[in-house]
């Protein structure tokens, strides 16, 4: 029998894990099959053969994109032109949906299958993608509950798979046992700080936090900042905003990764907007959710914006559970009194966990087995 060949394309650390753990999960039913394309260091792990590393991939809004869209379209076509020469069995686009999607399209075209993992944020963003996704996907994997009824209504089909950081994350977290691991113990305040997985993201977040810090410094001189850092590289831009800051003799913690445990260990956290809010979430952490980003690519954002919320705890839950500064409203000022505030209040945080572990009930679907579940009949019949 011919080994079974699957095209996977993910672009950047979310993506990386959701893959990672498909990729499991799908060699638990089908172990000689072969998995390539673009990937990261986790995929890599689990047996992906990475054609490119998915950091070529991780630019950072719109005008970062424009910068580097030479570089990305190449990287795409050579990507569909060896596709086309060796067709897979199918292809698995993860999250990157302006890169996936056009590729979906052309390999659909071929008659090749393919699955988007992650749908893509018409539900806030650029909704008229519907009919270009429809005809991209030949399925849908979706995080959310939400959304299976989107797709289902433009006939293209879906399947709940809910969210693997749900799977993974326990529901009752030992804060104790994190803040041992960290050797934090004795702070009384321990706030976690997660500026964004990207340098493109420590760019425009780096002084922010870092001048946060500052201000929550003077209110709790007992205070660590545990700093989760994703790359020697990312905690270079992160010192050199540490160094304009004039705050390198502040209790920072720097890590290389341990966002987990980063979260586990906080009392309160400012976290940059993306998939690490909902980390927080799960993880039961008062946050903060903030972002910058270049004007261009700003005005741009909030003029395809569909609704009030960018944070996904707060999409989630249909309303604010947690406060959002954006753009000018993402000041250290602001930032630090809204922390200041969380730890503070005993009833907020309660009634935050209360929201939060409702939300973990809802996403924790055993994903990796679900997304595979789906995809399987598209290899059998290869």
């Amino acid at each position: 029998m011919p080994q079974l060949k699957v095209a996977m394309v993910a672009g950047e650390a979310s993506g990386d894990l959701l893959a990672a753990h498909l990729i499991v999960a799908l060699k638990r039913v089908l172990p000689e099959a072969h998995f390539f394309g673009i990937g990261g260091p986790k995929m890599q792990r689990a047996g992906f053969d990475a054609w490119w590393p998915a950091e070529r991939l991780a630019v950072h809004g719109y005008a970062e994109a424009l910068r580097h869209y030479r570089d990305i379209a190449g990287i795409r076509r050579q990507l569909l032109a060896r596709l086309r020469a060796d067709p897979p069995d199918v292809f698995i686009g993860v999250d990157a949906p302006d890169f996936n999607l056009w590729l979906e399209q052309r390999l659909k075209r071929r008659g090749i299958p393919t699955v988007h993992y992650v749908s893509p944020s018409v539900w806030a963003w650029r909704a008229g993608r519907l009919g270009k996704i429809g005809r991209a996907v030949s399925h849908m994997l979706a995080l959310f509950p939400f959304e299976p009824e989107l797709y289902r209504s433009q006939h293209v089909p879906v399947t709940y798979v809910g969210h693997p950081l749900a799977d993974v994350i326990p529901q009752e977290v030992d804060h104790a046992a994190a803040k041992e691991r960290l050797g934090v113990v004795g702070s009384r305040h321990v706030f976690a700080l997660l500026p964004g997985s990207r340098q493109s993201e420590l760019k425009y977040m780096g002084d922010l936090v870092v001048e946060t810090a500052k201000r929550l410094h003077t209110r709790y001189p007992d205070a660590t900042f545990l700093v989760p850092l994703v790359s020697r590289e990312a905690r270079v831009v992160f010192e050199e905003a540490m160094w304009r800051c004039e705050a390198r003799d502040l209790p920072f913690k720097l890590l290389f990764g341990h966002a987990q445990d980063a979260l586990a260990a906080c009392d309160a956290a400012v976290v940059a907007s993306g998939t690490a809010t909902l980390e927080a979430a799960l993880f039961k952490v008062p946050m903060v959710i903030a972002y910058r980003m270049s004007p261009w690519s700003w005005r741009l954002m909030r003029r395809m914006r569909l609704q009030p919320w960018v944070g996904l705890p707060n999409i989630l839950a249909g309303r604010f559970v947690v406060p959002e500064f954006l753009q000018d409203d993402a000041t250290p000022d602001n930032l630090a009194q809204a922390v200041g505030n969380l730890v503070a209040d005993t009833q907020v945080k309660e009634e935050l966990e209360r929201v939060y572990s409702s939300l973990h009930r809802q996403l924790r679907q055993d994903t990796a087995t679900k997304a595979a579940e789906a995809i399987l009949p598209y290899l059998q019949s290869a």
